[in-house]
Order: C-alpha cells, then structure tokens, then sequence
C-alpha cells in the first residue's frame, strides 16, 4: 500500500525531471547556436571539427553504405520478383534510402563514432578544471566547445547522408544490376523518375536535425557530467558518455517518426 501511495510521487518527480531535461537541452541547443557568430576565431575550431565529424567518419559512412544498398537490392529483389516487378527495384532502393535508412543510419554512425568523441572529450574537461579555465580566461565555453560543434555537424551531417544515398544505390546495383541480370536502364530509368526534389530535401531536413539532436545530446551529457548523481571522476564520463549514445539514438528515431509524419 505504501508503494500504491507513493506511486503518484514518483510519477509526477519522473515527468517533471523529463521536462526539465527537454528544456535544458533546448536552452543549452539555442545559447550554442546563438554564439556561432559571436566571433570569427569559431571558424578554426569548426575546420577542425569539420574534419573530426566529417572526414574522419567518411569510411565508416561508405562502407555501411555499400553494403547497405546490397541488402536493400538482395532484400528488394525477392520481394519484387514475386509480383513480377523487378523493373521497379531501382525506385524501391533509392526512395528507401533517400527517405529513411540515409539519414537514419548516418547519424546513427555519427553518434556511436563522433558523438560518443564529443561527450568524452568534454567530460574530461569538466572533471579536470578546463572549462573553468576557459571562464577565468574569459573565454565563454559555448563559444569555444559546443558552436563550433555545431556548426561542423549542422554541415557534415547532410553532406555524409548524401554520400551514403550515393553510395547505397550503387550497392543496390552491384546486387541487382551486376548480380541479379536485372536491366541497367530499367535501374537508372526508375529512380529518375521516381525520386523527386521534396524526397532529397526530406532526407536533407532529416540529416540537419539529427545533427542537431545528436551534437546537443553529446555536448550538453559532457558538459554536465560534473552534475551526475550515478557516479563522479572518471567513471562519470564514461556513463556521460554511455547516455549521450543511448540518448541520441532513441531522439533520432523518435524525431524520424515526427519528421516523416510532416513530410509526407
């Protein structure tokens, strides 16, 4: 019975606190974005960002994209021949993947390989006193570690899903084309014309808004990980780390659903 009674207690102190954390994510998300263009010295520090999200991640993005395409070409080509439209894998390849699984999986990618970076990097600071050197420097930390990540992701994220777009539907013709003697022409011919410009800027929407989910996850996880009540020191950033992951993928499948809803 005392369980029953307490049971209200708990359930308003968990919405409360899911509340709190929306908003702090959202007033942490906006200060970094407003302090993009608070200086010209952010523009080093995003080339350098640009690089670690970007560049670095761009193997990683082409070979989950080749093999991806090769799935969704094996997987489609199944399906279709038993309704005798193979001529249309090629739309079933490039929609599936300019709509969904590109700008999905790619921040799913660029969570576990960049985001995951960003939230340790930062804790480590946290724990060690950098950031509030940074203050005594009169260097405003938002400035310094989190609008040039933003900026960096607000780029790389759409840019690698187009790469991995790219690349997948050339995995879905090595697989249909190359593979399984389906007519090249028919291939091309049908993402032509099935692909329109509302489906790439969907995906592009997709891509800059998991940047943006995923950069403010990891950045705000690390930069509070002074304030975790699980754990302190080094064992702090590792579960500041663990959440920002755990955190980001779940609000990259949940905003999918809420964009797809809007953009179709």
């Amino acid at each position: 019975m005392a369980k029953l009674r307490n049971l209200p207690a708990y359930v308003g102190r968990s919405f409360l606190g899911g509340v709190g954390a929306v908003g702090g994510t959202t007033l942490f998300m906006l200060l970094g974005l407003s302090r993009i263009f608070s200086s010209a010295k952010i523009f080093p520090r995003t080339f350098r960002q640009l690089y670690v999200i970007g560049y670095q991640s761009l193997f990683v993005i082409l070979l989950i994209g080749i093999f991806c395409g090769m799935v969704i070409g094996l997987q489609g080509y199944y399906t279709l021949v038993r309704f005798g439209s193979v001529g249309f894998l090629g739309s079933a390849v490039s929609l599936t993947l300019i709509r969904e699984l590109g700008p999905v999986l790619t921040a799913i990618m660029l969570t576990g390989r960049a985001g995951s970076s960003m939230a340790a990097e930062i804790g480590v600071m946290r724990i060690t006193d950098q950031i509030d050197a940074l203050d005594v420097l009169d260097i405003h930390p938002m400035s310094y570690l989190v609008s040039p990540r933003l900026l960096a992701a607000m780029i790389s994220f759409p840019l690698l899903t187009a790469i991995f777009d790219v690349i997948g539907i050339v995995g879905g013709y090595l697989t249909g084309v190359l593979m399984l003697d389906i007519n090249e022409g028919a291939y091309f011919y049908r993402i032509a014309s099935s692909v329109e410009m509302s489906d790439v800027a969907g995906g592009f929407i997709k891509a800059l808004v998991f940047g943006l989910l995923v950069t403010t996850v990891c950045c705000r996880q690390g930069y509070n990980t002074h304030r975790r009540r699980d754990s302190a020191g080094p064992e702090a950033v590792g579960n500041a780390t663990t959440s920002a992951v755990v955190i980001s993928c779940v609000l990259i499948l949940a905003s999918d659903y809420v964009l797809t809803s809007f953009l179709l």
